[in-house]
């Protein structure tokens, strides 16, 4: 398993010993050679020779956020890849923080990284991974990578691939749990969302039926808050204005 080579040029510093001129003439030159690519102010990724003439190669992000934030679990559409929810690729790794990072995109060659804050309150169900002997990565469960995606489906693709992922994964995930961790975050339209596409997917009834009787009195919000704000139709069930159509939400299982 090959290490991670991010540092700081008070980390190289220490390495090499030598005046900051001399470090600043190490990583400048690093730099020409594009063996070093600058991928946060301050922070440098050391490129291996294997990478080719054009200079070009990412280390597995698994491996690099660790080194680029300490509070965070990797998420939304980057988890739901991950867990084999989605067949889609996200070019994008989308980190979960509770803390607001100055420079919420970096990007580097053909990498970018989005930094998601979320309030302490959401900052929870995420589990740490082991990737070779040393390494370590934070990463949502299955059932928080749900949750988070009826939370914010415009990081994740929007709600048809929240819905796609809910299906993919309806033998392999804990809904009783997706239903108490989207309980413990608090935000009612999330368990309506959740509730109403159990239903249109025809799974686990008997929970979305329990959902259904929670409801009381609420403004109702839209289910898809990355889609236009077309009134279709009313789930007067789960308090939902609905701005997708079912063949929209379920048009996939067509092909």
């Amino acid at each position: 398993m090959k290490k991670v080579s991010v540092f700081t040029f008070n980390g190289a510093k220490s390495i090499l010993e030598g005046t900051d001129s001399a470090v600043w003439n190490v990583i400048d030159g690093l730099k020409k050679k594009k063996r070093l690519q600058e991928i946060e102010n301050g922070k440098y990724l050391l490129v291996p020779a294997r990478a080719g003439l054009e200079g070009y190669w990412s280390e597995d992000p698994w491996l690099i956020v660790p080194q680029l934030i300490d509070e965070y679990y990797i998420g939304f559409w980057t988890a739901m890849k991950f867990w084999d929810m989605t067949e889609q690729i996200p070019y994008t790794v989308f980190v979960a923080t509770p803390k607001r990072k100055k420079n919420r995109i970096l990007k580097y060659r053909k990498q970018k990284f989005q930094f998601v804050t979320i309030s302490k309150k959401k900052f929870f169900g995420y589990v740490e991974l082991k990737i070779g002997k040393n390494n370590h990565f934070n990463i949502s469960s299955k059932e928080k990578t749900i949750v988070d995606g009826l939370t914010h489906p415009e990081y994740c693709g929007g709600i048809v691939e929240v819905t796609k992922a809910m299906w993919y994964m309806q033998k392999e995930v804990d809904w009783t749990e997706v239903y108490q961790l989207t309980k413990k975050i608090g935000i009612n339209v999330v368990l309506r969302r959740l509730g109403y596409l159990l239903t249109i997917l025809d799974f686990e009834q008997n929970l979305s039926e329990k959902i259904k009787k929670e409801i009381v009195s609420y403004p109702y919000s839209f289910l898809d808050p990355t889609a236009a704000k077309t009134k279709i139709a009313y789930s007067k069930n789960f308090g939902l204005i609905l701005n997708r159509t079912k063949d929209e939400l379920l048009n996939w299982m067509n092909y």
